[in-house]
């Protein structure tokens, strides 16, 4: 008998080492558990051979695999003293195990690990004794433990290949989009029952297919907290929930760039085994992540230096005040994505402020004046710039909400003079990135001497060809344009008009009042003319005006009306005479010709009275 039992011994042990075949690759524990499971039942006869792994962490035994085919599973709250006795073959029916007729307990270490039930005929369990039924309950969960063995090292094997192909592929990408969801992909086909979460900042935030979240300080996220600020792996155990959450700070060589949740089912320990293979996909994927946005941040930076570059360069290249503003505004609005682009100046005071022609055309309205107030309250409080990501404008009678969310505000300063703000806005909140502030700073700063510049050169240019006195252009520059326009327009009327009686002014209230007269007549003469006409000063009290494209009817209107407002306005009282000429495209005409024939109709005013209008035509200056 003793010689039948070590046959069955040997013959159990050799089918086991038949099982694993790992030249056939059968490695799933699943298949070895079943396999192993009919090999009992053929050895003893049973009917059925059962396989219940006990949980850690409520020590409850769960049917993992049967014989029987689709078996319902149970789960079997056991009696502690029983499976923890001395022995290992138990015949007595157990609460839970009514159905089988032996139970073997399987140990490893004198700690019970689960155990497999037999069910058959009593009799014909009586043939084996329990010492050969101890030898195969023995054998059994020697086997277990070697084919869990050999299961974990071919599954490891095959982790960190993966884990070396998944790095080679981190590694070959700079996109951090990319690294992300090779994060997600790998866990999902190494552990297909976890759950998996990327915890990132509002500013990498970006996916909608992967499963982030924010990474945000609150009671119930205090060990992601942990993980992300000291870069160390931590663990929650919930035994109500029965989980198990790992967090796996994603740590590069110069910081943490998030934080990988990794939640377990049905424990309430992370299994030790994985948490190393986590810990060290992480680890390389927060390295991963760090090259990506050195990368993207290096890319940045050189296209910043370009912006940077290419608005100095134009800048240099003596664009007009208006052309500079508009290239600045469009390389703003084209870089940062903006909505709305203003630059103010202030005055020597601060009372009064200024729209730069070329900024958008918002800040020309008065809508946009309460955004101005504001920001230039706090600049000149602060004189620091303003970065604002939410912003809430406060009215009079209610608080209404802001249309511009987003707001960039920087003082354009020259020589530690605040000369004005830059104002960048954009209605959607938070639309702006700190790095975007830090360049508009820069662009701001390049950009203030450059406009300051422009202002100055055409401030001199103005006075190079503007009256000292009057602030009427010059002779030389209506010649010039008087000349232009011959080249350019349809027609126009000129006019030259003449003080009455200036040196009776002069001798009378002295040459100071003379030139107080001579500054009102010019003060008159820009209040009725139009932005593109030129009022200019012929020479001592002689004043002339060019109108381009304008008729001859309605320049004597012109005129007609100024001689008016002369004689009533001007303190002591002074009248003009004028004398007015026109040409036009439909006959041969010049600039001479023109002069003359207005020089002569002037000097006829004068000799039939003074204080009117005379029109010399083109058919008088023929006779």
């Amino acid at each position: 008998m003793e010689q039948l039992e070590q046959k069955l011994i040997m013959k159990l042990k050799s089918h086991f080492l038949d099982i694993i075949d790992i030249e056939n690759g059968l490695l799933h524990f699943d298949e070895i558990l079943i396999s192993m499971l009919h090999l009992v039942k053929e050895v003893t006869g049973a009917m059925d051979a059962s396989y219940f792994s006990m949980n850690e962490w409520n020590k409850q035994l769960f049917m993992e695999a049967s014989t029987i085919k689709d078996k319902k599973p149970s789960v079997i709250p056991p009696s502690l003293s029983d499976l923890d006795c001395q022995r290992t073959v138990l015949r007595q029916e157990l609460p839970g195990f009514e159905e089988y007729t032996i139970i073997l307990l399987l140990k490893k270490n004198e700690q019970s690990q689960g155990c497999i039930a037999l069910k058959g005929d009593n009799e014909l369990f009586i043939r084996f004794s329990d010492d050969v039924l101890d030898k195969i309950s023995e054998e059994c969960a020697r086997f277990l433990h070697t084919a869990r063995y050999f299961v974990k090292t071919i599954l490891e094997e095959r982790r960190y290949k993966q884990l070396y192909r998944v790095t080679e592929k981190f590694h070959s990408s700079m996109n951090m989009d990319d690294v992300l969801g090779e994060i997600i992909c790998t866990l999902q086909e190494v552990y297909p029952t976890f759950t998996y979460y990327l915890l990132l900042s509002h500013d990498n935030n970006k996916l909608e297919d992967l499963p982030i979240k924010d990474l945000e300080y609150d009671s119930e996220n205090i060990a992601a907290m942990q993980a992300y600020v000291t870069g160390v792996p931590q663990f929650e155990d919930s035994l109500r929930e029965k989980k198990s959450v790992l967090y796996a700070p994603l740590k590069g060589k110069q910081g943490v760039y998030g934080v990988l949740q990794v939640i377990a089912p049905n424990t309430i320990v992370f299994p030790n085994n994985e948490v190393e293979f986590i810990t060290l996909l992480a680890n390389t994927a927060g390295t991963a992540l760090e090259n990506a946005q050195l990368y993207q941040q290096s890319k940045r930076f050189i296209k910043d230096l370009q912006l940077i570059n290419e608005t100095s360069h134009r800048l240099n290249s003596n664009l007009r005040l208006t052309e500079t503003m508009a290239f600045i505004t469009e390389q703003i609005t084209q870089s940062f994505d903006a909505e709305e682009v203003g630059f103010i100046l202030f005055s020597k005071d601060y009372k009064e402020l200024k729209v730069l022609q070329g900024s958008t055309d918002f800040f020309q309205q008065i809508e946009a004046r309460p955004y101005i107030d504001f920001i230039k309250e706090k600049v000149e409080a602060d004189e620091e710039a303003l970065f604002i990501g939410d912003f809430n404008l406060v009215g009079d009678d209610d608080n209404k909400p802001a249309c511009y969310k987003s707001i960039m505000a920087v003082p354009m300063t020259q020589s530690g003079v605040l000369k004005g703000i830059a104002l960048v806005m954009h209605q959607s909140p938070y639309h702006f990135s700190f790095e975007t502030f830090k360049l508009l700073q820069s662009l701001v700063h390049h950009s203030t001497l450059a406009v300051t510049n422009s202002m100055l050169r055409e401030e001199l240019e103005k006075m190079v060809v503007t009256d000292h006195l009057t602030k009427l252009f010059s002779r030389s520059y209506l010649d010039d344009k008087i000349h232009q326009s011959m080249n350019e327009d349809h027609e126009g009327t000129f006019m030259m008009i003449d003080i009455d009686n200036f040196k009776l002014i002069n001798d009378t209230f002295g040459h100071q009042v003379g030139d107080d007269v001579i500054i009102q007549v010019a003060e008159l003469i820009n209040a009725n003319i139009r932005g593109s006409d030129i009022g200019a000063r012929w020479g001592g009290e002689e004043l002339a005006i060019y109108l381009p494209g304008v008729s001859l009817p309605a320049g004597l209107v012109i005129a007609e009306r100024l001689v008016k407002r002369v004689a009533e306005s001007t303190k002591p009282q002074v009248t003009i005479s004028c004398g007015v000429s026109h040409w036009n495209r439909g006959r041969y005409d010049s600039y001479s010709t023109l002069f003359r024939r207005a020089d002569r109709a002037l000097y006829i005013a004068k000799q039939t009275g003074k204080n009117k209008v005379v029109v010399q035509e083109q058919n008088e200056d023929s006779k």
